[in-house]
């Protein structure tokens, strides 16, 4: 459930299918393209409200000031909300030094998320990009990356069609370094439009980005300035704001007490079951998924039947060896499993086992023991390791750097599993670790060393960049339970 990348900025909360209601032609946009250089922007300065699901939980301000024959966009975002009962934190500070085209020189990034904070800093420099990223005070860890074309920072992108020329029909690309995913992707920008809405004052450049395979859409006003975006399929939405007013935000985060995140994500489908963690058997349906596919293997089957998809989960079996297990043996920023202490503390674990079945039930008995079950979230395994406690993702990196740590590959699995308290189905993190020749499902959350059936796989993978195709299941998704047992 990790809601640092669930929730970045909203205002209201919309339909796609319904949105187009709220805007309408607003004629013959200007006859000469609207564009501004950095230096002659109308209004270097914004701030923005944040409000989900009804409640108002943040701002963002973004500032662009010269230095010199340079540039520092400098960004900030502040997010706080309750969730499963825990009030949650984000914070984001931002300092991108680019030239006269946006074009990345240097960049410094600090994330605060919960009570874990991490930096990501570096520079491009003779057509390659170095950087490093560091969590939790330690060390940091240095990475570089060779370049074939200009390099722009994430935080630009709403600055970079003004640069060029406010003109529907537009359309543009960029390489861009993106501080959460710590890597760089590819950015399409198309400007569709020129619009009006009851929504912002007079009339606006309505722009497209795809990145990620996520989509946004953000409306640039002949000033220059982002009055409304919409991402994630609509559910995300933002506005521009006086400082006062943007920054009001902490006297409501305070005073709502209702959990933002369920009610937005969660899959009502009442279950006639006194305790899922026993289910063994699960049936059930999809409804009208659209594109959305599960994933489908010997665990977990699915197939089309009309316009919805028929599921069946056994827990007694394990998806076949499918040829990835070098790839989870790997660390990765999230699962650090070659750092020393990692590697140190597994091998304490795992005493004189050999066997992967016995290796995974000493894991999951010495997480049992040792690291509390709170709704805090973290950036990777060694933050679990430090606070003692996390969340179910935050779990699930642990066991898998460890399980790793030892020779066992061992992969992260994103989906839904069954909640009898909220009485439908919230968003999960587990894992899958190869024993005796299969993938088998392991929920080190749960203490489950084979996960009950009411654990939906919908995608693997532990980075952000993984994680996207969730996004199109997350207030899409209808289930209906046809046999459980």
């Amino acid at each position: 459930m990790k809601t640092a990348q669930a929730v970045v900025a909203a205002l209201l909360v919309f339909l796609c299918g319904c949105a187009s209601q709220y805007f309408r032609d607003a004629g013959a946009p200007p006859s000469e393209p609207t564009r501004y250089s950095l230096a002659s922007l109308p209004q270097p300065e914004y701030w923005t409200g944040v409000v989900f699901n009804g409640a108002k939980v943040g701002f963002s301000h973004t500032r662009v000031a010269r230095t010199g024959d340079l540039y520092e966009i400098h960004g900030e975002a502040v997010l706080r909300f309750r969730f499963l009962g825990y009030e949650k934190r984000v914070q984001v500070r931002s300092l991108d030094t680019v030239d006269a085209n946006a074009r990345l020189l240097r960049f410094a990034y600090h994330y605060v998320l919960d009570e874990t904070e991490q930096d990501v800093s570096g520079e491009v420099r003779d057509g390659t990009l170095r950087y490093q990223v560091s969590t939790g005070g330690r060390a940091p860890e240095r990475k570089e990356q060779t370049l074939s074309e200009s390099l722009y920072p994430s935080g630009a992108l709403g600055l970079l069609p003004v640069l060029e020329g406010l003109s529907v029909g537009k359309e543009f690309q960029w390489l861009v370094f993106n501080g959460e995913t710590q890597g760089v992707d590819r950015a399409r920008q198309r400007i569709l439009a020129y619009e009006a809405s009851d929504l912002f004052p007079g009339a606006a450049f309505k722009i497209q980005t795809d990145m990620l395979g996520l989509h946004s859409t953000t409306w640039i006003d002949v000033r220059g300035l982002p009055v409304f975006e919409l991402g994630l399929n609509g559910v995300i939405i933002s506005a521009l704001e006086d400082e006062h007013t943007a920054k009001g935000y902490l006297t409501s985060a305070a005073l709502n007490k209702d959990d933002a995140l369920v009610g937005w994500s969660l899959v009502k489908a009442p279950l006639p079951l006194a305790d899922p963690r026993e289910t063994r058997y699960l049936r059930f349906a999809l409804l009208d998924p659209g594109g959305r596919v599960p994933l489908s293997d010997s665990r977990q089957r699915c197939a089309r039947s009309d316009r919805d998809l028929e599921c069946e989960i056994d827990a007694a079996r394990s998806a076949a060896e499918d040829g990835m297990t070098a790839v989870a043996l790997m660390p990765s920023n999230t699962v650090q499993s070659r750092d020393p202490i990692i590697r140190k503390l597994a091998m304490t674990i795992a005493g004189q086992r050999t066997s992967a079945s016995d290796k995974v039930e000493a894991v999951l008995g010495w997480l049992e023991r040792n690291i509390s079950k709170e709704a805090v979230d973290t950036f990777s395994a060694l933050d679990v390791l430090d606070a003692k406690r996390a969340e179910c993702q935050g779990h699930a990196y642990l066991y898998a750097a460890l399980m790793r740590a030892l020779d066992v590959p061992t992969r992260v699995v994103n989906g839904l599993v069954y909640s009898a308290e909220y009485q439908g189905f919230l968003y999960h993190s587990w894992a899958e670790s190869l024993v005796d020749g299969g993938w088998r499902a392991v929920d080190p959350t749960f203490n489950q060393s084979r996960a009950d059936a009411t654990h939906i796989a919908l995608v693997r993978g532990e980075n952000l960049s993984d994680l996207t195709p969730l996004v199109d299941w997350v207030g899409n998704t209808r289930i209906r339970v046809l046999e459980a047992r």
